[in-house]
């Protein structure tokens, strides 16, 4: 059988520059930055007060008024998980296969989503009424006794991390191979990396691969700020997250959703699909001590399954985050395998540091890079760090030169991954 190859053929983005496809990349091209004061809450106990916000998200905008179960299950969903559900609709309308187009059992999904904060409203009338004494302390028999039959009988559905996969399949009667990846910000490219694997196996002709995340929770952001590098830069929001820049010093937390059509070539071909791009592929490591090599390592497996060498690509889409050390860590990967002579492309610094959602918003900018044929300046106004031997592409766009793009993607444990993508050309 002749190997199977995946293209992708829709896309759902919902980010602090824009809430779809459209707007999202223009903001890119204008050099938007989508970080502000936290509106959520009043954190002013916090030292950092900046985030990646989506304002006057209304999920019920996003799902047409045809699909009322959807509408109504909406309440049964946090914050995070009716972003993946917005976006899934963006993804497939009207580019997704019509209901007859595919066998229920060749439709997969596979999702990035990590643990959802729970929203205060959800457990504080239960919590209050379980205080006693002064200062107050939570009652254990009070709280069982009274406390309990005041949270919401679904609380717990609400923030489960497999729930955006789990209502997407309902949605769209997606029978086929199902998966959450938690493994925070890479989680969304081993999603993908999942699904092309599946469909290279024949387990499926289409498959909607999304992540979706929210850190502007008050629980969340707190939990957060104990032990995540933030920045301080709570003046200059806009300057705040420098990715590779001098002065930076931590990350901004932000909030948002990708999700992309991938499917089959010959499948989407047939019902008269149209194309964005190509993957071809991708790999998967675990650089213990973060030098680089290793990481440079994964680097080097996913473009030897897509059969390229460095000098085929346009660019680099990095995953880095304004720390002093990952940032440094990446850079030497990517400077090991690249050196200096292909620019990089490093998106946080409009979007934020939306977690398990980073990996694929970030991948929509790259494919949309190629589609549109000019690649975004990465946002950064200091000097580039040395330690970082790097070409970070900052200013005005570029235009795309070459027809492939590699994304990177890590975590701070060591976790680390890339994939290789290539314009269409019909």
């Amino acid at each position: 059988m002749a190997k199977r190859r995946a293209v992708f053929t829709g896309l759902g983005v919902l980010s602090s520059i824009g809430t779809d496809p459209a707007a999202f990349w223009q903001a890119l091209v204008e050099g938007k930055c989508g970080v502000g004061p936290v509106r959520a809450f009043d954190p002013s106990a916090l030292p950092c007060r900046l985030a990646a916000e989506i304002v006057d998200f209304d999920a019920k905008t996003f799902i047409p008024a045809s699909m009322k179960s959807v509408r109504k299950s909406l309440k049964v969903m946090a914050r995070t998980i009716q972003l993946g559900v917005a976006a899934s609709q963006q993804a497939m309308e009207p580019r997704g296969p019509k209901k007859g187009e595919i066998d229920p059992f060749r439709f997969g999904v596979e999702f990035a989503c990590v643990m959802v904060a729970t929203e205060l409203e959800d457990l504080s009338k239960g919590a209050q009424t379980s205080c006693e004494g002064a200062p107050p302390k939570v009652s254990l028999p009070i709280w069982g006794a009274k406390g309990l039959g005041l949270v919401p009988p679904l609380w717990m559905l609400k923030y489960l991390p497999n729930m955006p996969a789990c209502h997407v399949s309902v949605n769209y009667d997606a029978q086929g191979p199902n998966n959450t990846i938690t493994n925070t910000d890479i989680a969304g490219l081993l999603a993908l990396g999942e699904a092309f694997r599946l469909m290279g196996r024949d387990a499926a002709d289409f498959f909607l691969v999304g992540a979706c995340d929210s850190k502007i929770n008050p629980v969340s952001f707190t939990r957060h700020s104990l032990f995540h590098e933030l920045t301080a830069k709570n003046e200059t929001p806009a300057d705040a997250l420098l990715p590779y820049g001098t002065a930076r010093d931590g990350s901004v937390l932000g909030e948002g959703a990708a999700v992309f059509g991938l499917e089959e070539l010959e499948f989407a071909t047939k019902r008269g699909a149209t194309f964005d791009a190509e993957l071809l592929g991708f790999a998967s490591g675990f650089d213990k001590g973060k030098q680089g090599p290793r990481f440079a390592g994964v680097i080097r497996n996913a473009m030897k399954e897509a059969g390229i060498q460095p000098a085929d690509v346009d660019h680099v889409n990095a995953a880095a985050c304004g720390s002093k050390e990952l940032d440094v860590w990446e850079a030497k990967a990517i400077g090991e395998v690249f050196g200096t002579n292909t620019p990089v492309f490093a998106p946080k610094g409009h979007v934020g540091d939306t977690g398990a959602a980073s990996g694929l918003i970030e991948l929509a900018a790259s494919v949309l890079a190629l589609k549109h044929g000019q690649l975004p300046g990465t946002r950064n106004t200091g000097g580039i760090d040395p330690a970082c031997p790097i070409a970070v592409h900052t200013g005005s766009p570029r235009p795309v030169t070459k027809p492939y793009l590699v994304k990177t993607s890590f975590t701070d444990r060591g976790q680390c991954a890339a994939v290789v993508v290539k314009k269409w050309v019909a």
